[in-house]
């Protein structure tokens, strides 16, 4: 979602902040804005602002000589207020600028004080309401720290800011509640944003901010308060990412890179087991065997992709380990009334660690007594991480594209290993049916990328689906939720409304909807239910449908009238449902790429949803 970077330095920082920028576009963003204090016009703050991409911000800053060793960047992604110049960031209120991510929930209330203590808003953001309220306390004689300080402790919401004011170029001023943000340490330099990848130019050290911390940043130190007013020292880490890694190099998109990338990204994900003889709890933390001895139960939250993921893992849970599992979506569990058990271990599933609805669901949970929780995840040093009991780093390395591919399949690959895991530790897994499964797991990155060969044709199928305004896609039991994800990947980048069923509800209700103008997708693994599938097929065909199938090699199924068949090149059995992702996702790039769609950036989304 929005992006945040902020720089002090003995140079010129805008470079830094646009860099910066460039390497937060994956994350969505409608705007973006550069303000900075010009150390050669007396600190006067300059500030530059566009509706366009970050290349065309650079362009302005350029033709407008924008330079100064102090500054503050963000990219936006629209929640209050239509994307426009006049509602980017960073917003000022007397001399003093200020970037924001996230939600401000008691803005309406704050405006109006503000208003009637004369300050005047020129756009639509509950962001703009900050800038003058750290205005405020600051004309009153606050230093800008302590103006921050006590403008937080008026905000309800979600928020990370950054501030800088023309009457101070010693420091910036950042602060973070339910949304992340971070410190880089440089030599004589240091920097804030809202994720390491800004900073991978600059700096490789960094420091994770908790909630309800407010930092001084200074050439020469960084000093921290956290929420009770106490000075702190957070650890410092040395990140692992690479300039390398969130470089296209010979790929036209990221998706694409990153799709061709998962084998390896499942390779690395499964790497602790693929030279091992068994199963150890001890790969999800050291209280591990102690806390999935004592479960009986499994909730999973999650969004979107993971979302899937997690359904995909309720087969596994139930039909392996025997152990009952539920699904929810995180934006929907606290919400609703449930009926909590304390033995329930509570996994949260998320790419980035950040997602908001999904931390405030693992909160919910645990305020009502659910003692054990688990995260999934790919960032090591996340919120979600940091929130949690228990841990798994699905080791896929940065995902920049906006629509999930690697993060799901690795997502499905720490997912059949905690089933094995809980499977074992129930008495239900023996030794027989584990070196079988080990094995499995084992050529899992091989059969990934033997998959990867049926792309062209896949791209046959996406010229025909390009042309198409709907498309429904089906599968049975495990494979249900891979049909979701197909259809969810379909609708992000292509644009092309789509649904997906179970294939048995097709009689139920969706079977009105096929004609010769809806492409069908169906996935048709060897499996129990295969025949049971070949009938629901034979109700498409029978109304005009045109089928798209893709099948295991001995499933029988043909080319034929109406009927357009691709044959897996592996079939995994239990692991079935992560192969069969791969042509989905392959089906999705293509259609987008047909119908000219921005694939990395697809319209009106972002890539890590940090507000509600």
């Amino acid at each position: 979602m929005c992006g945040i970077v902020g720089a002090i330095a003995k140079r010129n920082v805008v470079p830094i902040l646009i860099e910066g920028l460039k390497r937060l576009e994956y994350r969505g963003y409608d705007s973006a804005g550069v303000a900075v204090v010009d150390g050669k016009d007396n600190g006067k703050l300059q500030r530059v602002r566009s509706t366009g991409r970050v290349a065309e911000l650079e362009k302005l800053s350029q033709a407008e000589h924008v330079s100064g060793e102090l500054g503050i960047a963000h990219t936006r992604w629209a929640t209050h207020g239509v994307p426009s110049e006049k509602n980017a960031h960073p917003h000022i209120s007397g001399g003093i600028s200020v970037v924001h991510n996230g939600i401000i929930e008691n803005h309406d209330e704050l405006r109006a004080r503000l208003r009637s203590q004369g300050y005047v808003f020129l756009s639509d953001t509950d962001t703009e309401v900050i800038a003058h309220l750290v205005h405020s306390f600051y004309k009153g004689g606050a230093t800008l720290f302590d103006a921050v300080r006590r403008t937080t402790a008026e905000l309800i919401g979600a928020y990370a800011i950054a501030v800088v004011s023309e009457n101070d170029r010693t420091h910036l001023v950042v602060a973070r509640h339910g949304a992340p943000l971070l410190l880089g340490l440089g030599e004589g330099e240091n920097f804030a944003a809202s994720d390491a990848s800004a900073l991978i130019q600059v700096t490789q050290k960094i420091v994770y901010l908790e909630d309800g911390d407010c930092a001084e940043v200074k050439l020469d130190r960084v000093t921290i308060v956290n929420a009770k007013g106490d000075v702190v020292e957070r650890p410092v880490h040395i990140s692992q990412l690479s300039a390398s890694a969130v470089e296209l190099g010979n790929y036209t998109h990221y998706m694409q890179k990153e799709i061709f990338e998962q084998p390896m990204a499942v390779a690395n994900t499964l790497e602790m087991v693929t030279s091992a003889q068994s199963v150890s709890p001890q790969l999800f933390g050291a209280e591990a065997g102690r806390i999935f001895s004592d479960i009986d139960s499994v909730l999973i939250l999650a969004c979107g992709t993971s979302y899937n993921a997690g359904m995909v893992a309720r087969y596994w849970l139930e039909g392996v380990a025997g152990i009952p599992c539920s699904v929810e979506i995180a934006s929907e569990y606290r919400y609703r009334e449930s009926v909590p058990h304390p033995r329930t271990l509570v996994i949260t599933v998320s790419q980035s660690g950040e997602t908001a609805d999904t931390l405030a669901a693992l909160q919910y949970a645990k305020s009502l007594g659910l003692l054990y929780s688990l995260s999934i995840c790919n960032v090591p040093e996340s919120a979600l991480v940091r929130a949690s009991d228990l841990r798994f780093l699905t080791r896929a390395g940065p995902e920049i594209g906006v629509a999930s591919t690697k993060a799901f399949t690795t997502q499905l690959a720490a997912l059949i290993l905690l089933t094995m895991v809980l499977a074992k530790l129930r008495g239900r897994l023996t030794t027989e049916r584990e070196t079988e499964l080990l094995h499995q797991m084992r050529h899992l990155p091989t059969a990934l990328a033997n998959v990867l060969h049926v792309e062209p044709q896949i791209k046959m199928w996406a010229e025909k689906f390009a042309t198409r305004h709907h498309a429904l896609f089906l599968g049975r039991g495990i494979h249900w939720p891979i049909a979701m994800e197909g259809a969810l990947k379909l609708k992000e980048i292509s644009y092309i409304h789509a649904e997906a069923y179970a294939a048995g509800e097709l009689k139920h209700g969706p079977l009105a909807l096929v004609d010769k103008h809806m492409p069908v997708v169906a996935i048709a693994p060897k499996d129990a239910l295969l025949e049971k599938l070949k009938s629901n097929l034979q109700e498409v065909r029978a109304r005009g449908g045109e089928l798209h199938v893709l099948a295991d090699q001995d499933t029988k199924l043909t080319d034929a009238e109406g009927l357009h068949v691709i044959r897996m090149p592996d079939h995994a059995g239990i692991l079935s449902p992560i192969l069969h992702t791969i042509p989905l996702q392959l089906l999705a790039y293509h259609a987008a790429l047909e119908r000219g769609n921005y694939v990395d950036k697809p319209r009106n989304l972002a890539k890590s949803v940090t507000v509600e």
